[in-house]
């Protein structure tokens, strides 16, 4: 198919798309911050797609760009995201869904976290976690756990908390969690006297 054959379709699947989910255009505008002069043109093949409306479009709809422009389905469905390091910690991004659930993997260096003092953080959202391998010491608010392989915790990240080694071993998990819980909005500090 040619690029402007491609282009051509966006318009028509951009209008089918905002009337299944019953969205009209001046609402679609307040959400996207796109004129619905702009929008209508774009429905209607006048006005060709470019990355800074599809963007907003994909996120106000929480579908990946590649949805609003017909990419090919036959394209390999694994995901091939790259891993990110941060503070030693290894993530391996496990979805690419915009907007939605979003599965990690990670893991912890051996010895990465001992002698460490704990850094527990509170943020919006909801988190579960699963134990591949290894041994993964969770600190949930005024709780000190150590989860081992094949064991599952979820809560709410409004409660302070903080992953690390539980031993001298490397430990890896799975974890999933919702849009917001990907952002740190509070920073709490772990004290083992506190009474609370």
């Amino acid at each position: 198919m040619s690029d402007d054959a491609v282009l051509a379709a966006v318009g028509p699947r951009l209008r089918e798309l905002r009337r299944r989910r019953d969205v009209t255009l001046a609402a679609l505008s307040e959400t996207t911050g796109i004129a619905i002069s702009t929008l209508s043109r774009l429905e209607s093949g006048q006005r060709k797609p470019g990355l800074e409306l599809l963007l907003p479009l994909a996120r106000a709809y929480r579908v990946p760009v590649d949805e609003l422009i017909g990419a090919p389905t036959e394209l390999d469905p694994r995901v091939q995201l790259r891993p990110f390091t941060r503070n030693g910690m290894t993530v391996v991004p496990l979805t690419r869904n915009p907007g939605g659930l979003q599965a990690f993997k990670h893991i912890v260096p051996a010895g990465l976290t001992e002698g460490r003092e704990p850094d527990p953080r509170s943020h919006e959202g909801y988190h579960w976690l699963y134990v591949l391998r290894g041994r993964l010491r969770v600190i949930l608010g005024d709780k000190d756990l150590v989860l081992t392989d094949g064991e599952v915790a979820e809560f709410d990240t409004h409660l302070p908390h903080w992953f690390g080694n539980a031993d001298d071993h490397s430990v890896e998990f799975l974890s999933i969690l919702g849009p917001q819980g990907e952002r740190v909005h509070i920073k709490a500090r772990y004290r083992p006297d506190d009474p609370r």
